[in-house]
């Protein structure tokens, strides 16, 4: 263990990699979602009515948050135009004769349309441009009834018969940074863990180290491996609870279940990282060939995880994969434990299901001895 702190503090790949990645990917990601959910998202409006109606309704689209209107284009071809160009992400188009065909009640269209290809500033712009047109629609149905001697009660009960009160539970902000970043950072950071802990188990035959070891710990693998891995497990658990008090204790990212719980939890992943790394070594003793099973394995588990789109929608052959990655765990215990607040008993099972991948090393040590005792290095 001592000679494996002296590596770890005189070998800059190990820092750089342990605790500089780290370092970079929090920045990166927390400063790009600082802002919570994209805003001021640019549209290109395209009114050929030119009324006092549409440029109210233009306005109003104007002064929502997630919209900020960048061009009044003459024709559809030039709004097109910009959108191609990159210059906006969506289109709203006022129709000819539109305050005139709404005071005849002809019913005219509001056309809009937006670039799906970046689907969350188009879904933002959808729903901003569904608002102000069914506010427009109320708007004038409600002065052409009170035009006609409705009341106000009478008018507010036929243009929403129905009132509807909204929550958002647990992230009521709908800030993208509080449901991806604590599961996105941990998560790359542990494809690192997987990578690492792997190129320190090869690297003991590559140097010709492995049969030093074996005879330092008396020819125990399993005490051999506690020595060698437990400085990176103590690192790796040092930066994750970093990571976690940045999100849940400087930037207030919302944690039911506390702060230690949160803490315990990705220690957890952690070791349930190395150990998947640990088995994938015995399985592949090859190291470049058990660095890339184990990059494909990883890269697959995070973007497979759920987080970011519902494992009950992927096709039935990829629903099994996830649970076999030691971040769905995390991801379903941050939910229900750090944002719903939920209590254990709800996630008991998940904590199972990550303290079983700390079995998968029993089955490779004696094969691990094996190649360490042999001391065959294959490049």
């Amino acid at each position: 263990m001592v000679e494996e702190w002296r590596t770890i503090l005189c070998q800059p790949l190990y820092l750089l990699l342990m605790l500089g990645a780290p370092i970079f990917i929090s920045y990166f990601f927390l400063d790009l979602m600082k802002a919570g959910a994209p805003d001021e998202l640019p549209v290109v409006v395209v009114d050929k009515d030119g009324s006092k109606t549409s440029r109210n309704i233009t306005r109003n689209l104007d002064a929502f948050k997630n919209t900020r209107i960048v061009l009044h284009a003459k024709d559809f071809h030039e709004a097109e135009r910009a959108v191609q160009k990159g210059e906006a992400y969506g289109i709203y188009m006022i129709p000819e004769n539109f305050e005139k065909d709404l005071m005849a009640s002809r019913q005219p269209t509001l056309s809009f349309y937006t670039n799906n290809s970046v689907l969350i500033p188009a879904s933002l712009q959808m729903s901003d441009m569904t608002t102000i047109s069914a506010l427009a629609s109320g708007s004038v149905g409600r002065s052409i009834m009170l035009a006609k001697g409705a009341t106000e009660e009478q008018t507010k009960a036929l243009l929403q018969p129905i009132s509807v009160d909204t929550h958002a539970i647990s992230n009521h902000n709908t800030n993208y940074a509080v449901y991806l970043c604590p599961v996105l950072l941990p998560g790359i950071y542990n494809i690192l863990v997987v990578l690492l802990t792997l190129y320190v188990l090869g690297m003991e035959v590559k140097y010709g180290l492995s049969r030093q070891l074996l005879r330092l710990a008396d020819g125990n693998i399993m005490l051999a491996m506690a020595a060698k891995l437990l400085p990176m497990t103590v690192i790796f658990c040092i930066v994750c609870m970093a990571m976690n008090s940045v999100m849940f204790g400087i930037l207030g990212f919302p944690c039911h279940c506390g702060l230690a719980a949160m803490n315990l939890t990705s220690c957890l992943m952690v070791i349930a990282n190395q150990c998947v790394a640990i088995f994938l070594y015995g399985l592949f003793p090859i190291m470049r060939l058990s660095l890339s099973i184990a990059s494909i394995y990883s890269v697959l588990g995070l973007s497979l995880s759920g987080f970011t789109f519902p494992v009950s929608a992927f096709p039935q052959i990829f629903q099994a994969w996830p649970y076999v990655c030691p971040i769905r765990q995390y991801f379903l215990i941050y939910s229900e434990q750090a944002l719903n607040g939920f209590g254990w008993y709800y996630s008991w099972h998940y904590l199972v299901g990550m303290a079983l991948f700390g079995l998968l090393p029993l089955l490779v040590m004696p094969r691990i001895k094996k190649i360490y005792e042999a001391m065959v290095y294959e490049p």
